[in-house]
């Protein structure tokens, strides 16, 4: 009997594993459906549709009209158009209702069976198939480019009896490929379907790490995707850089929608940024806004920051209702609000702010006591002058009387002629 960790997803089947998601296989976040009916008795057994994934994000839901004894991961041969498909079972019993609902399963569509369990010779059939997608992907490739056709053919799949292939394609604008089909069909020799796909979902299907060091949202857990409009970074006050707002898919990230409508409710609460503040003294300009402090900074100025003041959103909503009145304050802030200009200082907070606090102090070594005539002076480690103590001035005596009575003799050795003169 076949058991699954769902933990792990490891179909556990004779004493052999196996990881449940065939090669290929998107990651497990995006399309696994945790059966938490699993452990109640009866649940399964109410419901005979199953829900069956294929390569890449294609899902299926068939029939199992005779009573298969089916677990999450076992491979099955299903109904297909022509021949028949491998594919995997992915959730059983009536969560699979839920899943067709979600899907938008028409009552009346037409629902495929389940024929057995895959065989050997239908899984080594479904591996030959699978290890041509690749080079067929190239060929393929090359073929649309000779047919000066703008496209690009982003993957293929076979089915599992190897009699179709199914053509995944990206194309900015509409392209007439019936002559293309002709060719990929006299080359491959099976019967050939184009699907289109969107940049988004392409991206989804190759997978990668986005610039937040997690992996792609569209290839981890997103299953449909909303258009992203530049409006929401305006909204959230994000610079409209168009290299950072881009995805690896070349499209506005899909990340900007997650956040906006709290924005959009946010900004609600704050007063426009077309209104004009009046002071006894100066008019005030929008500037620049912190949302979620709800603190607005105005300037003199309309298109220069100048004498700028900061003041909270309820400060603001009294000086237009004073304004309305005809009535002008003396200053923006409140009184007691204006906080003292505190000079940024960066101190040393660990006391270790000296660069070459690691390197050892290099003591000069002394040749024949100093060079100098105040050479009896030396500096101590905090730079002033200290006096020698009185070994070293002995010292220091000796070796000048030492020198002294060798000048003579150096004089006789260095000079021999002069003394025999």
């Amino acid at each position: 009997m076949a058991t699954v960790d769902n933990d792990n997803d490891i179909n556990v089947s004779d004493g052999q594993e196996s990881r449940c998601c065939h090669k290929g296989c998107p990651p497990r976040g995006k399309l696994h459906c945790y059966d938490w009916l699993q452990d109640i008795p009866g649940g399964k057994a109410d419901f005979d549709m199953v829900e069956v994934q294929f390569k890449n994000t294609r899902k299926g839901f068939y029939k199992n009209s005779t009573n298969i004894p089916l677990e999450i991961g076992d491979m099955v041969a299903v109904e297909a158009s022509p021949g028949h498909d491998i594919g995997m079972v992915t959730l059983t019993g009536r969560l699979v209702a839920l899943q067709m609902k979600k899907a938008n399963i028409r009552p009346d569509a037409e629902i495929r069976r389940i024929f057995r369990k895959a065989k050997e010779n239908d899984l080594e059939k479904y591996e030959e198939s699978k290890a041509k997608e690749n080079d067929t992907m190239i060929r393929s490739r090359k073929i649309a480019e000779s047919l000066n056709l703008n496209m690009k053919i982003g993957d293929v799949e076979y089915q599992g009896d190897g009699n179709k292939a199914i053509f995944y394609y990206i194309a900015d604008e509409r392209v007439d490929f019936r002559q293309l089909i002709k060719v990929l069909a006299e080359t491959f020799k099976v019967r050939i379907e184009m699907k289109q796909i969107g940049a988004r979902q392409e991206a989804g299907r190759i997978g990668g790490i986005g610039p937040c060091g997690r992996p792609l949202c569209c290839s981890s857990w997103m299953t449909n995707f909303v258009s992203v409009a530049t409006s929401a970074a305006r909204y959230q006050d994000i610079s409209l850089n168009p290299q950072k707002l881009a995805g690896q898919c070349a499209k506005l990230k899909c990340c900007l929608n997650f956040e906006v409508d709290t924005y959009v409710e946010s900004v609600k609460r704050l007063p426009t940024k077309d209104i004009r503040l009046e002071t006894a003294d100066a008019t005030y300009f929008h500037f620049k806004v912190d949302i979620f402090k709800r603190e607005i900074t105005y300037s003199t100025d309309k298109s220069v920051p100048a004498n700028l003041v900061t003041i909270d959103a309820d400060r603001a909503f009294e000086v237009i209702a004073m304004n309305k009145r005809g009535e002008k304050p003396l200053k923006l802030q409140r009184d007691g609000d204006e906080k003292p200009k505190a000079k940024k200082e960066f101190g040393d907070i660990v006391g270790q702010d000296s660069l070459t606090r690691f390197d050892k102090n290099k003591k000069k070594k002394r040749k024949n006591g100093n060079k100098s005539k105040g050479g009896n002076q030396q500096n101590d480690a905090g730079g002033n002058n200290a006096q020698p103590s009185n070994k070293n001035r002995e010292r220091n005596k000796r070796q000048d009387n030492r020198r002294q009575e060798k000048k003579p003799d150096n004089r006789q050795d260095k000079n021999p002629t002069a003394d025999n003169a």
